[in-house]
């Protein structure tokens, strides 16, 4: 039986220990892996490892004897409780042994859960889960998560009371960033929230959302695009005392005054720009960045772009001025073209 959806969502959260067996399949690795751990979890518990109720087993393992996952599946274990026969990196050549562990399953039995790459709409395997009657196949795609997905991270987090705005920058943080990324960050938030009973503002999320960008790189960029020339000198020795490399500096300009472009051409107006940004922006940083597409204008942003480029083909070609001087003359005439 194939399951998709918020019901594959509700399924991996409270699996039912009374079906034979699971296949997750998917082309991405971390995904698959994540939705395995969440629902072996479970099925067996926090102690379920430690208590020898999980077997565990490769298909290359079961290509070369083709009896261990049917063996697994009937064992009996030390401690009491459900158990979990799990057979990972499967593929069409162990169809076979999978049909038969499936086919020869009795209730107590140890629960199979298999994971695999893409799998085809023909494959052997996939048919199998899915054309089983009491059994379960659920596909894995790189589509970002729902809002009911969502809102279980958050549950099992504890964090529940969330302003309309914050919750608005988490789902565009689950759009932007790697299953296993979001996840470390909604963890991080509650670490970040934890014993505050306030709910979660977009401040919150913007003091643990992964940055792109070095804060010491983050504040040049800021005052060049605001036009605070006198700031630019002492802040590019700093810099240049920390070991930036003036090409890196100059591909953060450069994407800092990309961003700032999209926002400022978005038929909808660049506060709607701002928030379609990806990787999204937030809290004071958002705002600031409104602020800067606001002032500069598309016009304005072209010719930034335009000053970049050519300043990254100096930093790439054989001249021989200084690199950083370089750099920071682009600044100083960002500054004052901001000024303008």
């Amino acid at each position: 039986m194939k399951l998709a959806g918020a019901e594959a969502v509700r399924y991996f959260a409270r699996p039912d220990p009374g079906r034979p067996g699971l296949l997750i399949y998917g082309a991405d690795a971390m995904r698959v892996a994540l939705r395995r751990q969440e629902v072996i979890a479970a099925l067996i518990g926090p102690e379920g490892e430690a208590e020898m109720r999980l077997t565990r087993m490769t298909g290359a393992d079961l290509r070369k004897d083709p009896t261990l996952l049917p063996d697994a599946v009937r064992a009996q274990g030390f401690f009491p409780g459900p158990r979990v026969a799990f057979l990972e990196d499967a593929s069409d050549s162990v169809a076979d042994p999978v049909a038969t562990a499936l086919g020869e399953w009795r209730e107590g039995d140890a629960q199979i859960v298999v994971t695999a790459g893409s799998l085809t709409a023909k494959s052997p395997l996939r048919k199998l889960f899915e054309a089983h009657p009491r059994a379960h196949a659920i596909g894995i795609y790189d589509d970002p998560p729902g809002r009911e997905e969502i809102e279980a991270t958050l549950a099992k987090a504890s964090l529940q009371r969330i302003e309309p705005q914050a919750m608005a920058d988490i789902q565009a943080l689950a759009r932007s960033l790697d299953p296993g990324d979001f996840r470390q960050t909604i963890e991080k938030l509650a670490l970040y929230k934890w014993q505050d009973e306030a709910p979660v503002t977009p401040d919150d999320i913007a003091a643990c959302a992964p940055s792109t960008i070095e804060a010491g790189m983050d504040d040049i960029l800021h005052i060049a695009a605001e036009g605070r020339l006198q700031e630019v000198g002492p802040v590019m020795r700093r810099l240049e005392g920390q070991g930036v490399q003036p090409v890196t500096l100059c591909i953060a300009a450069a994407r800092h005054f990309r961003a700032l472009h999209a926002a400022a051409s978005d038929p909808a107006g660049p506060g709607q720009g701002i928030g379609r940004l990806r990787p999204p922006v937030f809290g004071p940083r958002r705002d600031r960045m409104l602020r800067q597409a606001q002032g500069w204008g598309m016009i304005k942003l072209e010719q930034a772009l335009t000053l970049l480029h050519d300043t990254d083909l100096a930093l790439r070609s054989s001249q021989r001025a200084p690199a950083m001087a370089l750099v920071e003359r682009a600044m100083i005439r960002l500054a004052n073209l901001a000024r303008r």
